[in-house]
């Protein structure tokens, strides 16, 4: 299999996963407490921290020396940062960011949080697929997707959002990651000497998104303690897959 079909059929699992997490809570039409949102995007925090720290930021350096790894890393967080300012988007706990806009409806908002969110995964996983760590970073997105999903679900089953409605939701955010992925695959198609920009600019985004985004929603609660420790939990098993798996 090729670096573009492997990238682009990678992230599209990887995307489709998080629907996966939505369906224990449709079946059984539970609700989930914060603290255990919380604990679900704490672990789903370490997983795409250790997946940066090895499987993107190694391989950048390692392929285009440390230069071209702080261009790039530096550019994926500013990329996502501006992205967070011009697009209006909603937090559940957070609450509003970006300019305003009153005719889109709540919902949408939400979804555009998640995008900003899953854009650079799948293109994490897109551009990982020219490089010897395709499936480690396929696995580890696909892995934090899974309680990503869960606690979308859950904040929509708490909000009174229909199940069909929420599986149609948590499995559009999920595809994000392909239409990611297809930009990551494609610039690399054209240029393979911004691999290492690439792979930097994923990992920066991914970095700036746990700081930004991820950590600071889940500490609004008071369940700081919980999050920190199951964002050990997610760094260790993502370690670990990723020494398994070579």
């Amino acid at each position: 299999m090729t670096g573009f079909w492997r990238g682009l059929i990678y992230s599209s699992v990887a995307g489709v996963s998080t629907a996966l997490g939505a369906i224990p809570f449709l079946l059984f039409n539970k609700t989930a407490s914060q603290k255990l949102i919380d604990a679900f995007l704490g672990f789903a925090a370490g997983v795409m921290l250790a997946a940066s720290a090895f499987s993107l930021v190694v391989p950048s350096i390692e392929s285009g020396g440390i230069v071209r790894f702080v261009i790039g890393f530096i550019l994926g967080g500013v990329l996502v940062d501006v992205m967070d300012k011009i697009l209006p988007h909603e937090h559940f706990t957070k609450g509003h960011e970006g300019f305003d806009a009153k005719r889109l409806k709540k919902i949408w908002l939400f979804i555009i949080a998640i995008t900003i969110h899953n854009l650079p995964e799948g293109m994490a996983v897109g551009v990982g697929g020219f490089t010897p760590h395709a499936l480690t970073i396929a696995i580890a997105i696909g892995l934090q997707n899974i309680p990503e999903g869960a606690a979308v679900a859950a904040s929509l089953m708490s909000a009174n959002y229909r199940k069909k409605s929420i599986f149609s939701i948590t499995l559009f955010t999920g595809l994000v990651e392909a239409f990611g992925g297809l930009v990551g695959v494609l610039l690399i198609s054209f240029a393979r000497s911004l691999l290492p920009y690439l792979l930097a600019l994923a990992a920066g985004a991914m970095v700036f998104v746990i700081s930004d985004e991820v950590i600071p929603e889940t500490h609004l609660k008071g369940e700081e303690r919980l999050t920190t420790y199951w964002l050990l939990v997610g760094f260790c098993l993502m370690t670990m897959l990723d020494v398994l798996l070579g």
